[in-house]
């Protein structure tokens, strides 16, 4: 099985928090392949300094986490972003904007979709990403 993760659930693979177990116990199955947006670089250096900001976490664990996935990132394949996913972001954006799609989650769907046909499944901890998931119908974990 492979599986897609957006930041927020890459996240709890790194910071034990509120749905770490559950995203933890899909990964415990037989995964062939983890995929991840190459956006997710960004997005989880800044969710880790906002969790430091807000005091969740010390300025020292977000550079150890930090550290930690970067010397992970081996270990994952990345959908790299270039024109092409950017014009489908765009377009998920005037399908769903309306409906509360933001930038980078636009981003995040779009490398998503380019996996829809490799018997992927689609883990997100942002309830409003998982429905675009649905809307585009991606395979989502029950």
């Amino acid at each position: 099985m492979k599986v897609f993760l957006d930041t927020s659930a890459l996240i709890k693979l790194y910071h034990e928090e509120e749905g770490s177990g559950r995203i933890l116990g899909m990964l415990s199955r037989n995964i062939q392949a983890i995929f991840l947006s190459e956006i997710a670089l960004l997005e989880f250096r800044s969710a880790l300094w906002k969790k430091a900001r807000q005091k969740e976490i010390t300025a020292t664990a977000a550079r150890n986490v930090i550290a930690c996935f970067e010397q992970d990132a081996a270990k994952f394949q990345f959908v790299r972003i270039d024109s092409s996913l950017l014009n489908t972001a765009a377009l998920l954006l005037m399908r769903h904007g309306d409906k509360g799609l933001r930038t980078l989650d636009s981003v995040q769907l779009a490398s998503a979709l380019t996996l829809k046909d490799a018997d992927c499944i689609f883990l997100s901890s942002d309830q409003l990403l998982l429905d675009f998931f649905k809307k585009e119908k991606l395979r989502i974990a029950p």
